[in-house]
């Protein structure tokens, strides 16, 4: 798939097991991923960084093969899942860095387009969202909201 803003064609990934079952060197049962999932999310991490942490430090490389549940539906079991998709709310924390810069800078031109370009990112993933019922129809992207949260 092409990048959204720009001339390049993609971004390289890298590639997952082909095989849909947990690898022989994890040791641990699902009940204590399931709590270390959760001890997690109390912290206040998102589920990708819950990921990764598990990935580095517990040496579970993928939470699906080991437990058959994604680490966002778990913390949506717990109620630790945040209003917001995870990939949206980085977008608005990132516009609300790039519009204190703008406030400080006021002749960076370079950043008011891409800060645009962000906007409008924003609010097509929202758009989606909305359609896929992931965010509430009433949701609306603005400046002072984004400050806010």
């Amino acid at each position: 798939m092409a990048r959204l803003h720009s001339h390049r064609k993609g971004r390289s990934q890298s590639m997952r097991p082909a095989v849909k079952k947990s690898p022989s060197w994890v040791t641990y049962s699902s009940d204590e991923v399931v709590s270390i999932v959760v001890k997690l999310g109390k912290e206040g991490l998102t589920p990708s960084q819950i990921g990764l942490r598990l990935r580095d430090e517990h040496n579970i490389p993928l939470i699906k093969t080991t437990i058959g549940k994604s680490v966002l539906s778990i913390l949506q079991e717990n109620q630790l899942a945040t209003s917001l998709p995870e990939d949206l709310d980085v977008l608005t924390k990132k516009a609300v860095r790039l519009r204190e810069h703008l406030e400080k800078y006021r002749s960076d031109h370079r950043n008011v387009r891409s800060l645009e370009l962000l906007e409008s990112k924003i609010h097509r993933l929202a758009k989606h969202y909305k359609k896929n019922g992931k965010l509430d129809m009433s949701w609306k992207y603005s400046t002072t909201v984004a400050q806010l949260a």
